[in-house]
């Protein structure tokens, strides 16, 4: 490892200020001085590929000169793919697109695929390319090598990626077809008093705000329970603030509101709506309460609610995380949650450059913990499964 970084070092200072021939040949000739393992080494430390390492070697060996004032011989170098291959920059965009971090359509943050991938489904395709090509025309598109967060729970089931590509089909019918498609989620729940709230903000110096010492929430004390819908095509948000219990009854309150307020004025003609929730909390795939509500509010209002949950261990994936509550987080940093109305009006107040709005409102309903649902009651519902994992994907139409 040392001789590799000495011989970076020196290829980074002297490499650049020489013309195309004469890099060839200098790293040739260390490759060659070197050894056994001479080509390897020099490769990676200049980055100048083995092929054209040992063609120098040759070149050393047997003496080849180009013509005088040329480099190389006439027509040489490789053509860049993207020039002899007419095709291969669409399809690798097609096949990056849906699992783009960057989809404004997915309603979700897919998983990216290895370079390795790329290439055996480009071969499918019948493009001849190497991983490490993918990987340059990728960074030449903007893309990066990111590490990873702490935002996976559990195992991956298998079918995760299946279900991910059906939400996100399905996602992108509904906004090509001007429907709503939206994305749900309970945020995570709040002391309400003056506790210390994580991050900076800015205040007349030596002017901080006071808050507890101790950090320990009081039992007796209020908590917020944040629940968000995301308008994924419409890119605006609406936040219900409860101060009961996180419960189905709570979530679809906030999605009727949310229909009531904006959603019904935004979508005047459509009469079907795309829910995207995770797999499990208030909107979990396995409640009947859930359905139960959900039946309530199809048939109140006529449309025909599609709903597709994340599979288990990826609820930090779902949009309204990324889309909606990080902002609020960032927006209230450093602040004290002191009232139900302080919460709601630094939701309310969220905006990013991108034309993100946020409409809060204060729910001061009661919600019973642990509402049973009847079997005659869940016999009535009029919910299809779909025969893609129906447990995950299922509608309910109205029963009037």
């Amino acid at each position: 490892m040392n001789a590799i970084k000495a011989y970076k070092n020196r290829y980074k200072q002297l490499l650049p200020e020489l013309p195309e021939r004469a890099r060839r040949l200098v790293v040739a000739s260390d490759a060659k001085m070197l050894g056994f393992g001479g080509v390897t080494l020099v490769h990676r430390a200049s980055g100048i590929s083995r092929v054209t390492i040992a063609n120098g070697i040759k070149e050393l060996e047997i003496g080849v000169s180009p013509p005088v004032g040329k480099n190389r011989q006439p027509g040489g170098g490789r053509k860049k793919i993207e020039h002899t291959d007419k095709t291969i920059l669409q399809d690798l965009n097609e096949l990056v697109a849906e699992s783009s971090r960057g989809d404004p359509e997915s309603p979700l943050l897919w998983t990216l695929k290895s370079t390795r991938t790329l290439a055996n489904e480009l071969a499918k395709k019948n493009h001849t390319i190497s991983y490490v090509t993918i990987a340059k025309l990728l960074r030449d598109s903007d893309y990066s090598l990111q590490s990873n967060k702490k935002n996976k729970e559990g195992s991956d089931h298998p079918d995760r990626d299946q279900q991910f590509k059906f939400i996100n089909a399905l996602a992108k019918k509904y906004l090509k077809a001007g429907d709503p498609a939206i994305s749900v989620d309970t945020k995570k729940k709040e002391n309400v008093g003056s506790y210390k709230n994580p991050g900076k903000t800015w205040l007349p110096k030596g002017q901080p705000i006071e808050v507890n010492i101790h950090d320990f929430p009081d039992p007796k004390n209020p908590k917020a329970i944040p629940y968000g819908v995301y308008d994924i095509g419409a890119d605006h948000g609406y936040v219900s603030v409860g101060i009961d219990h996180d419960t189905a009854e709570f979530a679809v309150a906030t999605i009727r509101r949310w229909w009531k307020h904006l959603g019904k004025k935004k979508y005047p003609k459509s009469k079907r709506l795309l829910i995207s929730a995770d797999a499990g909390g208030s909107n979990g795939y396995r409640l009947k309460l859930w359905k139960a509500e959900l039946q309530k509010f199809a048939d109140e209002t006529g449309l025909k609610i599609t709903v597709c949950h994340f599979p288990p261990g990826t609820s930090k994936w779902n949009k309204i995380e990324h889309r909606l509550f990080s902002f609020i987080s960032i927006n209230w940093k450093g602040k004290p949650l002191t009232s139900y109305k302080v919460i709601v009006n630094l939701i309310a107040s969220t905006k990013t450059k991108t034309g993100l709005k946020i409409y809060a409102a204060l729910d001061d309903n009661k919600y019973k913990p642990r509402k049973q649902v009847s079997d005659q009651e869940l016999q009535a519902l009029k919910i299809m499964s779909h025969k893609f994992h129906g447990e995950w994907n299922y509608t309910i139409k109205p029963r009037n």
